[in-house]
């Protein structure tokens, strides 16, 4: 098995979260030996949204506020159609997705997942996956939507949806286990 020991990883997240798209991954980072910090502009705990309804609470450890991108290896970005879209109005969010993107680590996206990254204007040329109805939003912003289980574009990882996790968990493992970092561009 894949060691991330060592390794620290950001979920950027708010409430309205798609529950197993922050749940799942984070087990199978926090397994293969990673520390996963949920970051989030909210202090104390954030809502999942789970199918239709209102799912768990999940423990924020550390505020947005306080978060800096050069603590940590590599950035998870779960969907669900409200934290993304609260996130991408939120100008320091949008800037801690950056900070990632310029740093060259990994930035991995699933579902709507990908909205903030959007926002931060670095999918242009890049092929990505999505839930497939932001394909015209990400087409629009330049980048090349397919329909796969898992993308993976330099530094970016997306998957599509929650049946996608597995994948989406090992393509991340994968990658922040062999340190690959994508050169910025200035």
């Amino acid at each position: 098995m894949t060691s991330l020991k060592g390794k620290k990883i950001a979920i950027l997240a708010t409430d309205g979260f798609e529950q197993v798209e922050l749940t799942e991954p984070r087990k199978a980072l926090d397994d293969a030996g990673a520390t996963t910090i949920v970051v989030s502009p909210n202090d104390g705990e954030i809502k999942g949204w789970q199918h239709i309804d209102w799912g768990d609470k999940v423990k924020v450890d550390k505020s947005l506020a306080d978060a800096n991108p050069n603590e940590f290896d590599a950035l998870v970005l779960p969907g669900g159609v409200m934290n993304p879209d609260h996130l991408r109005m939120d100008p320091a969010a949008v800037n801690f997705v950056k900070q990632f993107v310029a740093s060259g680590k990994t930035v991995a996206a699933i579902c709507h997942g990908v909205w903030t990254l959007l926002e931060t204007g670095a999918l242009k040329g890049k092929t990505v996956t999505s839930w497939p109805s932001l394909k015209t939003d990400l087409r629009n912003a330049g980048a090349n939507w397919v329909d796969q289980q898992v993308v993976t574009d330099g530094q970016f990882i997306f998957s599509r949806k929650p049946d996608d996790i597995p994948a989406f968990s090992k393509a991340i493992i994968e990658q922040v286990s062999k340190g690959v970092r994508e050169h910025a561009t200035a």
